[in-house]
């Protein structure tokens, strides 16, 4: 490969689909009734991971011309795996899989790549636990290989050390089958697409403050999914068309959801040329498409809250202001 300098960046593109919603449309869509038709669905190794998880448990799954389609068995429809579930490198799987595997009635065992085996999942183990969950650690290390025993769960409110995504939807995936209501409390919200996508399949969820309150739920019905362009791609295009001189790129169908715009409230406080056109929402989650001119860059100060929903473009930004 060889690359050569530009003299400008222009053009119209499309990013690849958002990976939190990709994966957490074929979850979802596994233990809804009915059929789910997701869109844009990112074609990755972490998110076929998730749809080979959910085959091995009964769940008919079709992943064709861009589109993939779940052929949900309801709340109750999973079947134990004949073998080790196998997570691959993903974490989101690995961690999420878990709430909905606890309360089911079969045992299963959750395994990845030697990356993953080194990854914590006490963050996910020590909630669902005090819900009543029976994971263990089989090397004892708080690491995957994790075996779970299915059993009832309770609702719990639990106080999350820190804002993560990953186990507010473990939680929430294991409160759906609960008795009694569910409370995640974070220090900030984090991003928040299972909230968003649990309303859409018709569970009964909302928030108040950092606090996501779910109560559980007797069915969950199978949706057609619209899954954004993801904005962590995006970003990588966004920093070209802003660094390099006499650029305009128009970035289509970006998810813009508020936590995860950070990059977006930057490059705004740093005066750059960002317009966001034909703001919509599909799914529940709000996209635009992006127009993106180089310009003149300013320093900004960047701290608190407004940290977790960036990610690694900035840097490069900065640089150049």
């Amino acid at each position: 490969m060889k690359l050569h300098k530009a003299d400008h960046v222009r053009g119209e593109i499309t990013v690849p689909g958002d990976k939190s919603i990709s994966h957490r449309s074929v979850m979802f869509g596994s233990i809804a009734k009915g059929t789910t038709e997701i869109h844009n669905f990112l074609d990755g190794a972490d998110c076929l991971s998730t749809i080979g998880c959910f085959r091995r448990m009964g769940i008919d799954i079709e992943n064709k011309n861009g589109v993939v389609t779940v052929q949900g068995k309801g709340m109750h429809g999973l079947a134990a795996p004949a073998e080790t579930l196998d997570c691959g490198n993903s974490g989101t799987t690995t961690r999420l899989i878990s709430g909905i595997l606890a309360p089911q009635n079969f045992d299963v065992t959750l395994t990845g790549d030697e990356s993953i085996q080194k990854r914590p999942m006490k963050r996910i183990i020590d909630p669902l636990s005090q819900m009543g969950a029976k994971i263990e650690s089989v090397n004892g290390n708080g690491c995957a290989p994790l075996h779970i025993t299915g059993s009832p769960l309770h609702g719990i409110h639990y106080n999350s050390p820190v804002a993560s995504a990953q186990v507010k939807s473990s939680i929430l995936l294991a409160g759906l089958y609960a008795e009694g209501e569910t409370r995640v409390t974070e220090p900030y919200i984090s991003r928040d697409h299972s909230e968003r996508m649990l309303s859409a399949f018709g569970a009964d969820i909302h928030t108040e403050g950092t606090t996501a309150i779910l109560q559980p739920a007797k069915q969950l019905y199978g949706q057609k999914i619209l899954v954004p362009g993801d904005i962590s791609s995006a970003a990588f295009f966004i920093a070209a068309g802003l660094i390099v001189p006499d650029s305009e790129i128009l970035i289509k169908n970006v998810g813009i959801n508020p936590t995860r715009d950070g990059i977006l409230r930057v490059c705004k406080a740093m005066n750059a040329d960002v317009e966001l056109l034909n703001v919509n929402t599909a799914s529940g989650e709000p996209t635009a498409d992006l127009l993106v001119r180089s310009g003149k860059l300013t320093g900004t100060a960047i701290e608190g809250a407004i940290i977790p929903p960036l990610i690694d473009e900035l840097p490069v930004i900065a640089a150049m202001a």
